[in-house]
């Protein structure tokens, strides 16, 4: 549930700090007052649309932070998990939004910056916002399969995901197929085109890392020379008079006199054999390094030819061997697909069947399930309507199989399925059904939704649902029945209501007034709950209109005490 709103500078609003309750709110007060600035606000939480437009005149930006109650249990938690948002489920949850004069707008979820994608993806499991222009939701019959399968619950979902990874299938099955019947001349001069090239890059058998290998024996033949020269005068200064010859000396020099001096001689003696046996070895490898130089300027040529070759191919078909060698396999793909076209299109033509008939069965199942569903549902909204004073008001789900299959004629698997969903409505005895947008008036399709999200309350979770004036339209008996299924509702869940109907007002748990002020040259919305005498007074201006009466105070209260009376029951 909403716990805290909080509201700096947005529209008229200065600041606002209410804090929330369970059960049933409604929120009143004169036209243009700024009722719907609260709605804006929690719709700006749950990452609705912004602009510099909603901040107030003057200001830098406008702050909007909502403190959430969740229980520990609702999917909320796993979705903040897979956004990477860190929240714990035995604390309240933080969110705020900020909208800069320049445009700019920043999100939190418990202090964490996110985009406004994943407070989007958050916000549909917080607060369901409810207007008279989201009626037109009801009204599209491209939303109805939707509602439908919403209603149907885990098993068709899970059912509609592995219909889906057919279809998908299918589809990708269908494109290839296609792409291969269309082919043309262009194709037979791109066969000739892969067949030189998968032969030019089989001719010139590839290793990896040759390219590599050739360019570091290029390197020692073309100097070849040049090793023989230096590796043979080192060997000689190593030999010479001045090398292990002098070495040597110096060593027996030390031997006549360790004797003497044996503490300081002893190591510099070992230092000096030791250098000695090394230089020896060194002067040995560097004979046979010698030994083994040749020059060879025919394996020098055919080296060069091989660097040119590789460098011409990756100049046409990639930047290293590994690449000319995955083009290889794509082209050599690609000319067998061309050469053997009637084979693969047979192959494709079955797997088409195979996948095309695996998708109709699972499609078919959706349909069974959703008949089943529709039929469930058609009688719950029913009886909810009865409850709404549309007592013979009949109402169904009208389920077709969408026309047009791939040869023309039958039916036609789309993501959703074969079927296509409609509402369809009869508000008098004796009238045929007919689709809601071809029959229903405002105060049905507002009592319509009421019912639907009575039944979808219980199965999407939403905490919190906000009716923004959606019994504009209404008055009298229908006007109690529609108080009385929030009153209802806001046992399952938190009910916000913006109403101008003291019918709706008086069934309320807590009862809230947006009073516009002017102070000097500047407007301001408060709001606050009111208790009492104060609510009273409300409810008869509500009644009374401009003047309030010591009549219209009593019939106030009078609905107040029904009320409870009817809560109570």
């Amino acid at each position: 549930m909403l716990r805290e709103l909080s509201i700096r500078n947005l529209a008229v609003i200065e600041q606002v700090s209410v804090n929330y309750h369970h059960g049933f709110h409604v929120l009143t007060g004169e036209t243009g007052a700024g009722k719907s600035i609260l709605i804006d606000a929690l719709s700006l939480v749950i990452g609705g649309r912004g602009s510099s437009d909603m901040v107030r005149y003057g200001c830098d930006k406008a702050e909007i932070e909502a403190l959430f109650d969740i229980r520990a249990d609702h999917r909320l938690w796993s979705v903040l998990s897979s956004l990477g948002i860190d929240a714990n489920p035995e604390e309240m949850l933080v969110v705020r939004r900020e909208l800069s004069s320049q445009g700019k707008s920043v999100s939190r979820i418990n202090g964490q910056i996110v985009n406004l994608s994943m407070l989007r993806q958050a916000g549909e499991y917080l607060v369901n916002i409810h207007g008279q222009h989201e009626h037109q939701s009801l009204l599209r019959t491209d939303q109805h399969l939707e509602w439908l399968d919403l209603y149907a619950g885990d098993t068709l979902a899970e059912k509609k995901r592995a219909y889906w990874d057919a279809y998908r299938q299918y589809q990708q099955t269908r494109a290839k197929l296609r792409d291969l019947e269309d082919s043309s001349r262009q194709n037979m001069q791109m066969l000739d085109l892969y067949r030189f090239q998968v032969e030019e890059i089989a001719a010139a058998r590839l290793t990896p890392g040759e390219d590599d290998a050739l360019l570091e024996e290029k390197r020692k033949l073309s100097h070849a020379e040049r090793r023989m020269e230096h590796a043979t005068e080192a060997y000689s200064l190593l030999y010479g008079s001045n090398g292990l010859a002098a070495i040597s000396k110096a060593i027996s020099r030390l031997e006549d006199i360790r004797a003497y001096d044996s503490s300081v001689l002893d190591p510099l003696l070992e230092q000096l054999q030791s250098a000695y046996y090394q230089a020896e070895d060194v002067a040995f490898q560097l004979r046979d390094y010698r030994d083994g130089i040749e020059s060879n300027p025919e394996r020098l040529a055919e080296i060069e030819d091989r660097i040119d070759l590789i460098s011409g191919l990756k100049r046409k078909y990639g930047e290293a061997i590994p690449d000319i060698l995955i083009y290889y396999e794509k082209i050599a793909a690609e000319a067998d697909k061309l050469e053997n076209r009637d084979e693969h299109l047979q192959t494709l033509r079955e797997e088409e069947r195979r996948l095309s008939d695996r998708a109709t069965a699972l499609a078919l199942g959706l349909s069974e399930l959703r008949h089943h569903a529709a039929e469930r549902l058609a009688q719950e909204i029913e009886t909810e309507l009865k409850q709404l004073q549309m007592e013979r008001t009949s109402f169904k789900v009208q389920l077709d199989a969408i026309q047009g299959g791939e040869s023309g004629s039958g039916s036609k698997l789309t993501p959703q399925g074969l079927d296509e969903a409609v509402f369809m409505l009869s508000a008098n005895p004796g009238e045929p059904l007919k689709p809601l947008n071809k029959i229903a008036s405002g105060g049905e399709i507002s009592r319509i939704m009421l019912a639907m999200k009575t039944i979808f309350a219980a199965i999407d979770g939403v905490p919190v649902l906000v009716f923004d004036e959606v019994d504009t339209g209404v008055s009298g008996r229908a006007a109690q029945a529609i108080a009385e299924k929030m009153s209802v509702l806001s046992r399952n869940c938190q009910v916000f209501s913006i109403t101008h109907l003291p019918q709706v007002a008086c069934m309320a748990d807590h009862h809230y007034e947006i009073k516009k002020t002017v102070k000097g040259d500047r407007t301001s919305t408060s709001v606050a709950e009111l208790l009492g005498d104060d609510r009273v007074e409300e409810l008869a201006r509500m009644l009374g209109g401009v003047e309030v009466t010591s009549k219209t105070r009593h019939h106030a209260q009078e609905m107040l005490d029904l009320a409870n009376r009817q809560k109570g029951a």
